[in-house]
């Protein structure tokens, strides 16, 4: 197999453990579902990225060999620190100074208009 072929091998078997995991969770109660919304986004995200990235032929073999490939990357994931709580703050922070321009803007508009 080419390492296109490996990569899409690995991609569509993925696809289908994301896919059984997606049948058994809308079989649970509505709070289990919540609870794993993180867990079904972050595999998600994981598949996307498997459609637009490469591994090499050694690294594309060895997951397809393991019974649960999405499953170990995401157990692999939730351990690993990230700037993610950061990006969030970030925004936030970011998005209360655009408010607070935007509100001064309107401010001055309004004066000016008197």
């Amino acid at each position: 197999m080419t390492n296109a072929e490996l990569n899409k091998a690995l991609y569509q078997k993925m696809f289908a453990e994301q896919e059984t995991y997606r049948e058994w969770l809308l079989s649970q109660p509505s709070e289990e579902i919540l609870n794993h919304t993180y867990e079904y986004t972050v595999r998600e995200d994981i598949l996307l990225s498997m459609e637009y990235n490469d591994l090499p032929d050694a690294q594309v073999k060895a997951l397809l060999k393991s019974p649960s490939s999405l499953a170990d990357v995401f157990k692999d994931w939730e351990h690993k620190e990230t700037g993610y709580m950061e990006d969030i703050w970030q925004t936030v922070a970011d998005r209360a100074k655009s408010e607070v321009q935007k509100q001064k803007k309107k401010k001055k508009n309004n004066t000016d208009d008197k």
